[in-house]
């Protein structure tokens, strides 16, 4: 385990899933904390979790639905959270899972502006092709055509 006891127990009663709370409650949440560290420390990528963590589909999934709804930063900038800034160690932990959290969202805006940029692409692609008259089988021509102005 990467997380004390101690730490763990300050963190527990933050998390989302636990027993008695609102919506679905989470298998192991001290585990699944544990997955992620294990995931962000370079052990290994998300679909070579050891399977005493669980699926690793699930902790993914679980993590990133964390991730669109805040929750790394929240727990981290919380004013109820104010016992773990007494505890630069587990600080530090949950600081590194939103930083990870970050460059995944930032990963995830760049991979959906670049499929977009390819949509407007070959786009233009077909209205050259459409203005020339001709399927234009090299898509390099098709940009030089599109550059020179000769749609």
């Amino acid at each position: 385990m990467i997380l004390r006891d101690d730490q763990w127990e300050k963190l527990e009663p933050l998390m989302l899933g636990g027993k008695g709370g609102p919506g679905i409650e989470g298998r192991d949440n001290r585990l699944f904390i544990e997955a992620i560290l294990w995931h962000i420390s370079g052990q290994c990528g998300w679909s070579e979790l050891p399977s005493e963590f669980g699926k690793w589909t699930a902790i993914y999934m679980r993590f990133k639905r964390w991730n669109e709804s805040g929750y790394w930063h929240r727990i981290v900038e919380d004013l109820t959270v104010e016992d773990l800034n007494y505890d630069k160690e587990l600080s530090g932990v949950m600081k590194r899972i939103a930083a990870y959290a970050d460059k995944q969202t930032q990963s995830t805006v760049r991979r959906k502006a670049r499929a977009a940029e390819r949509v407007a692409y070959k786009a233009s692609i077909t209205h050259i092709e459409k203005e020339t008259g001709a399927p234009n089988d090299n898509e390099s021509d098709s940009h030089w055509l599109s550059l020179v102005g000769a749609n």
